[in-house]
């Protein structure tokens, strides 16, 4: 039988499984290699081959391989623990630097406990048990459930686009996980756990270096905003796709929403009172990733300006880069305009400095197609109750403002950091909710197909790891964009762009997970979405101009 792998056309004996056809090589690399991306759908190694599909095995250090190993370590944790302390209820929160930051509802997760559980982990895994997903009609799954009394997994019963309920059971263990998993506990030797706080990390390899543990960075004000939004779940009781549901289904989209709403809008109350108390602040660096929702945000916080006195005056980095000649080249040869030496910090700082000092400038036009600076006669004057804002990538590296004094500036970070999960093991992540507004954006405002959007978000996201994430820590005040309620929002606009991506297309695994992750929410009324809500920048319907 033929098939592609990497490209090439080769032989394999019909019947046979792409781990017993690579066997020597997924040995010999340590077992990383840990999955196969099958025509563009991500499949486990023990999928079966057809004549003419192409094929490329994944490591730990693709994306979706990645994301695999993440998956089988939180398994494996979760099925140590129910061996060794099976009374706890574990809760998988949210990812921390290179951890996956984990909690016992119910009982203290203790240093001498988490010692017994890596034991027993460690034992699982030297075992090399197979992992085998079973599939249930739902039917069948409604019997296993209560015969087993038990909720793991419990949320498909409740998805209306799944005909059937996955579950992956290891010998006597079994849990629900959203995605492929390893084939067996012996593609996951590297992991650990210890304490943090009122729960656990468990730590695991990143892509940039798959065979070994991440070192952990702390990251303290972004813990601390994240742990500030975990309010709304507090008060709405709501942690879970399923309970987000459920206040759907019962009527109450407009409660959670007005509630989500005025979190942010006391969120941006405070860091503009912040501002004010700070005497003396004449410039506010605004820095997030993409689809962060920063430009609605500095909308809503010069509002919130203007009513203690202050008008904000915007100022575009975008018209400062350096000419074409003097762009700096990526390894690749080609232009790198995100790196912070694309723009003519000079010139950039000179103007800031008259600004500050009262003086009146001369704002250049940058023109992308011929790279070069025009000056059209734009003069811009601050007065003395005007307030400098700038929005940008490089907002929170000092050296985009080396110039301005430190204690007239006011740094503010923004993401989209959803602690909203899928159910107690599959958390939602922050990435794949900036993702989806950015389809949905892309597409009302950009003309762009989600297919383009997917083959660009890597490039987007190196950007984001070199030039913002290393400085969000620098931040004076971060502000959490996520709502809790937005998931259910774009889904009806977002399965369509996705369901349009074209099987032959190398985005089309992708589009499928999130496909399926969109497939859980419930949809509800958009005309219930305030129209100044920083959604509304996705959405298209805000009381904003863009």
């Amino acid at each position: 039988m033929k098939i592609i792998l990497n490209g090439q056309e080769t032989e394999v004996d019909e019947g046979k499984l792409p781990f017993e056809i690579w066997k020597n090589e997924i040995e010999a690399s340590g077992h990383s290699f840990i999955a196969c991306n099958i025509n563009h759908e991500v499949k486990s190694l023990k999928h079966t081959l057809k004549e003419g599909d192409q094929i490329t095995l994944l490591n730990r250090a693709d994306r979706d391989g990645n994301a695999i190993y993440i998956r089988g370590i939180l398994y494996v944790m979760a099925m140590a623990f129910h061996r060794k302390y099976p009374e706890i209820r574990l809760t998988v929160k949210y990812q921390l630097s290179g951890a996956m930051l984990c909690e016992g509802e119910n009982a203290e997760v203790t240093e001498e406990m988490l010692e017994k559980v890596k034991e027993e982990m460690q034992k699982i895994i030297d075992a090399d048990l197979p992992i085998k997903k079973i599939a249930m009609t739902k039917e069948e799954a409604e019997a296993f459930y209560e015969k087993e009394k038990t909720v793991r997994g419990k949320l498909q019963l409740n998805n209306k686009a799944k005909e059937q309920v996955s579950l992956y059971f290891c010998e006597e263990y079994y849990n629900y996980f959203f995605g492929v998993m390893p084939i067996s506990t012996g593609f996951l030797p590297f992991f650990d756990l210890e304490n943090y706080r009122d729960g656990f990390l468990v730590r695991y390899p990143s892509r940039k270096d798959p065979d070994c543990i991440s070192r952990y960075q702390e990251t303290r004000k972004l813990q601390r905003t994240m742990e500030e939004y975990e309010d709304i779940h507090r008060i709405l009781k709501i942690n879970t796709v399923y309970r987000l549901n459920r206040m759907i289904e019962k009527g109450n989209a407009k409660e959670m929403i007005l509630l989500a709403e005025a979190l942010h809008e006391k969120k941006i109350a405070e860091i503009a009172n912040q501002i004010i108390e700070r005497n003396g602040i004449r410039m506010i660096l605004i820095a997030g990733p993409s689809s962060s929702g920063k430009t609605t945000f500095a909308k809503r916080l010069g509002i919130q300006l203007r009513l203690n006195g202050l008008k904000p005056v915007t100022i575009s980095v975008d018209n400062y880069f350096v000419e074409r000649p003097e762009t700096p080249r990526d390894e690749n040869g080609n232009y790198d305009f995100e790196c912070i030496e694309a723009i003519d910090l000079e010139l950039f700082n000179n103007h800031l400095k008259a600004l500050l000092n009262g003086e009146t400038i001369q704002v250049p036009t940058f023109d992308f197609y011929h790279g070069t600076k025009e000056y059209k006669g734009n003069t811009m004057h601050l007065a003395e109750d005007e307030i400098l804002v700038i929005e940008g990538i490089h907002c929170l590296n000092d050296q985009l403002t080396a110039e301005i004094p430190k204690d007239i500036k006011y740094k503010v970070y923004i993401s989209d950091l959803t602690v909203l999960n899928v159910d107690d093991f599959n958390r939602i992540s922050t990435t794949d909710t900036r993702l989806i507004r950015r389809i949905v954006r892309d597409h009302q405002f950009r003309g762009y197909d989600a297919c383009h959007t997917l083959k660009a978000w890597e490039s987007v996201g190196k950007g984001e790891k070199k030039y913002i994430f290393p400085f969000q820590e620098q931040a004076d005040s971060m502000f959490n964009s996520s709502l809790i309620y937005e998931m259910a929002a774009l889904k009806d606009i977002a399965i369509p762009l996705l369901q349009a991506i074209p099987r032959e297309e190398p985005e089309f695994a992708e589009a499928k997970r999130l496909i399926a992750l969109l497939q859980y929410f419930e949809g509800f009324d958009h005309n219930l979405i305030p129209k100044n809500s920083l959604l509304q920048e996705f959405l298209g319907d805000s009381i904003f101009d863009y």
